[in-house]
């Protein structure tokens, strides 16, 4: 069995690795932990625009990329076989590409509970891997719960 849990290093992302462990530990699985950062802008490549702009880019990745390394330990002291990757691009589709190329049985991802209205404005990570995946979604909820 092989999840892969996505992060974005909001509040939610506690309560998701510790549903990812028990659903790791309980189906003897592996996991994929996934950050997609956000695309490169078409506006600032790397070969063009300002250095300030790439340096911060830079920092932010590194940053990211660092607390991603750390999510997967957590997993990891946990007995769980963990791997952790960063990877650009728009999120849903990205997100779908990584569990297909992993062979994922089972994607979890958290909901933020934005509302209807926001929803429906910004689209929803969830809904959307639910829509498109080939594979299951648990959608871990992230408001009013208790573990």
């Amino acid at each position: 069995m092989k999840l892969l849990v996505a992060v974005d290093f909001s509040d939610p992302t506690d309560r998701i690795l510790r549903v990812a462990k028990r659903l790791a530990a309980s189906l003897e699985a592996s996991v994929w932990i996934v950050h997609v950062a956000e695309p490169e802008p078409d506006f600032v490549g790397y070969d063009a625009g300002p250095e300030v702009v790439r340096g911060q880019v830079a920092k932010e990745l590194r940053e990211e990329h660092r607390s991603l390394q750390e999510c997967a330990e957590q997993l990891r002291e946990a007995g769980a076989d963990t791997k952790a990757i960063l990877v650009r691009g728009p999120t849903v589709e990205t997100l779908l590409a990584m569990a297909e190329k992993q062979g994922a049985n089972l994607i979890i991802v958290g909901s933020h509970g934005r509302g209807m209205v926001a929803e429906m404005l910004l689209g929803s990570v969830s809904q959307g891997l639910i829509r498109a995946g080939r594979c299951p979604v648990t959608v871990v909820p992230v408001r009013n719960q208790e573990d």
